[in-house]
């Protein structure tokens, strides 16, 4: 699944911001059910391969999460202030305009796009796609070093993040 921020605005280019988001899944994983098989946290977007336990369900641990995240990046752009803050806070804003329900800031776009992984063919291509992510926008050389990726957890580094690793016989990047 891929959650985006509205307007694909580069808003995790701040480590505050990130650590929101890591500290956010981890909290899922201890308290909701989340079981996260694979991540990456891009500029403006998140990557996750991932299902729900503990008979939760995955559509309701997003939208608490998307909920909860939007606040606390909210409340962080607006307590640590930073030169796009105005920017970012209008941007949000405006996002709202067309919504019937009352809400003064939108973070994230609408849902969330996912789709379920039926072979493991399938599997190995998305995290094989999820964890070259950096890799080809330029951030990073190698998958391993880029540090808001379970492609850390596949290299054995250490990670922010503990996820279920899937047998490596076909991840095609190393």
């Amino acid at each position: 699944m891929t959650i985006t921020c509205v307007g694909w605005v580069d808003l995790f280019t701040r480590l505050n911001h990130r650590y929101t988001i890591v500290n956010s899944l981890h909290y899922c994983q201890v308290n909701k059910g989340l079981e996260i098989f694979a991540w990456c946290l891009m500029p403006s977007h998140l990557h996750l391969i991932c299902s729900a336990d503990h008979g939760m369900l995955l559509s309701d641990i997003m939208r608490d999460f998307k909920k909860f995240t939007s606040k606390q990046l909210i409340q962080s752009i607006k307590d640590q202030p930073e030169s796009r803050s105005e920017w970012l806070l209008d941007l949000f804003s405006k996002a709202c305009d067309h919504l019937k329900r009352k809400q003064e800031y939108k973070v994230w776009q609408d849902g969330y796009h996912a789709e379920m992984i039926d072979t493991e063919k399938f599997l190995y291509q998305k995290l094989n796609y999820i964890h070259q992510n950096p890799v080809v926008d330029g951030i990073v050389d190698r998958p391993e070093d880029y540090r808001f990726s379970s492609a850390r957890n596949y290299a054995d580094l250490d990670s922010e993040l503990d996820v279920f690793v899937l047998p490596k016989q076909f991840i095609t990047y190393n």
